[in-house]
């Protein structure tokens, strides 16, 4: 999509203000920034779509010969924080709303929706992908596999997301798992629980202990987040409601 054609970061986020989902201002802009660096004829993945807030940012920012492609079953399970399972009726809803959204924001054909989970959608997609947004099932076995599986379909240099890292148990331990030491992810930084990896490590084992201590130095942010959720999940909120004190957001 052209400079001139593409609509600026501030129209899009006024586009997804009442769209519900977990996505910050700096993480709408992160999305945005690597929509706008895919390639003309390149591929965008989002694995977890929930209600399209995330999938309207990738699709509004994507050059128009990019494949806009979203992933999700919408199954009522893994909807949010604290929303693993029971969610069955909402499963409908969901998946009505996210194609509602779309179309409201003007990008409905710009976007490829594969209505399974992440592992049965791999045979789905062809090709390497230049743009990968994890933020599927935070718990540690599929979250891992779609880090392995789906990382290893992103081509040399492209960049891969992860959401609720550093934050989410699951989500952090399959990204130490998986990406600590490995060769091939460097470590850019983050928005809030939004990582940044870009598949360009250089070679040799300088780089890969430089890429293991900057993920290292995120982990005490990590225990601030599990502490916080504990205290939230206690009752810390509706304390600080009755003396009157704003209440920390879950974090994302």
């Amino acid at each position: 999509m052209s400079p001139e054609s593409r609509p600026d970061l501030a129209t899009v986020s006024a586009r997804v203000a009442d769209v519900q989902g977990w996505m910050s201002p700096g993480q709408a802009s992160t999305l945005y920034d690597a929509a706008v660096g895919c390639p003309d004829h390149g591929t965008i993945v989002e694995i977890g779509s929930f209600q399209g807030r995330s999938t309207i940012v990738l699709a509004s920012a994507a050059p128009p010969e990019a494949v806009v492609i979203a992933i999700d079953p919408h199954a009522g399970n893994d909807r949010g924080p604290q929303e693993i399972d029971g969610f069955e009726d909402a499963a409908a809803d969901d998946h009505a709303t996210f194609v509602a959204n779309l179309e409201r924001a003007g990008v409905a054909e710009r976007v490829r929706h594969l209505r399974m989970f992440s592992d049965a959608a791999l045979g789905e997609v062809d090709g390497a992908i230049d743009v990968l947004y994890v933020d599927g099932a935070h718990r540690y076995a599929p979250a891992r596999a779609d880090i392995r599986d789906w990382g290893l379909r992103v081509g040399d240099g492209g960049t891969m997301l992860i959401h609720d890292s550093f934050s989410s148990l699951g989500v952090t331990f399959a990204i130490l798992r998986e990406l600590l030491v490995g060769g091939r992810f460097r470590y850019v930084g983050r928005s809030r629980s939004m990582t940044i990896y870009r598949a360009d490590l250089p070679a040799g084992v300088g780089a890969r202990a430089g890429n293991t201590a900057r993920q290292l130095a995120q982990l005490p942010w990590f225990v601030k987040n599990l502490a916080l959720k504990a205290a939230l999940t206690l009752g810390l909120g509706k304390v600080l409601g009755r003396l009157g004190r704003p209440v920390p957001d879950w974090p994302y």
